[in-house]
C-alpha cells in the first residue's frame, strides 16, 4: 500500500518557487509530505505569503531564500540554506526561467546572457552545486524546459536555444550524476499564459493545434513533478512533454 505522504522527510529545492508554476509544484510536493524551500529574486511578497501557507499546514516545512541566479559564484548558498535548515537535499526542481522575444536585428549581448543565464547557466551551476547532498540522499533534479526547446518559437530564437540547451543538459546530467542521481525534465505547453498581455486570438489559435483541444493547468505540470519525485525511481534522463499534444 503506498504511505499517505510519499515525499514525508525529503526536502525540495525550487527556483522561482514563489509564484505561477514553481508555487503550484510546491504545493503539490508540500501536499505529499515535502519540506520546501522556495528561491525567489524580486518576488518576496508573494514568497513569504507561499511560505506562511505551507508553514499553517504543517509548522517547520518552509523556507524562502533569496538569490539572483546570475550570480554564479553565490548559487551553492541556496544548496547549503536546504541544508541548513533541513538537513538534506532531496530535489532540485530548476523552475526559474525569463521568456521574452528576441527577434534577429534586435538581440543585444544583455538579452543574451539573461536569456542563456536564467534558462541553462544557472541549472547546470546550480546542480552542480547540489551534488554532493543529491548525491548523499540519492535525489533527483527536474529541469523545467520547454516544448519550444525542439521545435523552436518565432522570433524566440535565444529563449528556444537556451530551453534546447536545458534538454541536453537533463539527459547529460543523468548520463553523469547516475546511478545516485535521478535527472529528468519537464516541458510544458500551453498551461499558463506569459505575464505579458497575448492576444485573445492567438491563445485560441495555440489551443486549437493541441490534440486535446483545450489549455491545460499548473496542476498537471504539478502532477508531473510529483511522479518523477514519488513514483519514478527507474526513470532518469527523460524529458516528458505536458502539452495536451501540442507537440505533436
Amino acid at each position: 500500500m503506498e504511505p499517505a505522504l510519499p515525499l514525508a522527510g525529503r526536502c525540495v529545492l525550487i527556483t522561482g518557487g514563489a509564484k505561477r508554476l514553481g508555487a503550484a509544484i510546491g504545493r503539490r510536493l508540500h501536499a505529499a509530505g515535502a519540506n520546501v524551500v522556495v528561491h525567489y529574486h524580486q518576488s518576496r511578497p508573494a514568497a513569504d505569503a507561499l511560505v506562511a501557507e505551507f508553514e499553517a499546514l504543517r509548522a517547520g516545512s518552509a523556507l524562502a531564500v533569496r538569490a539572483d541566479l546570475h550570480d554564479v559564484a553565490h548559487l551553492p548558498d541556496l544548496a547549503q540554506a536546504a541544508l541548513a535548515r533541513f538537513g538534506r537535499l532531496d530535489v532540485l526542481v530548476n523552475n526559474a526561467s525569463t521568456f521574452y522575444p528576441t527577434p534577429v536585428g534586435s538581440i543585444t549581448l544583455q538579452q543574451f546572457d539573461d536569456l542563456i543565464g536564467t534558462n541553462l547557466r544557472a541549472p547546470l551551476f546550480l546542480s552542480q552545486a547540489a551534488t554532493p547532498a543529491l548525491r548523499e540522499s540519492r535525489g533527483l533534479i527536474i529541469n523545467m524546459v520547454d516544448i519550444h526547446g525542439r521545435r523552436p518559437l518565432k522570433a524566440h530564437p535565444v529563449y528556444s536555444s537556451a530551453k534546447a540547451g536545458l534538454i541536453m543538459l537533463t539527459k547529460s546530467l543523468a548520463r553523469e550524476l547516475g546511478p545516485e542521481i535521478r535527472v529528468n525534465g519537464i516541458a510544458p505547453g500551453p498551461v499558463l499564459w506569459p505575464e505579458r498581455d497575448l492576444d485573445g486570438a492567438l491563445k485560441e489559435e495555440i489551443v486549437a493545434r493541441t490534440a486535446l483541444k483545450r489549455s491545460g493547468s499548473p496542476d498537471d505540470i504539478a502532477s508531473a513533478a510529483l511522479f518523477f519525485a514519488a513514483e519514478a525511481p527507474y526513470v532518469t534522463g527523460q524529458v516528458i512533454a505536458v502539452d495536451g499534444g501540442r507537440s505533436l
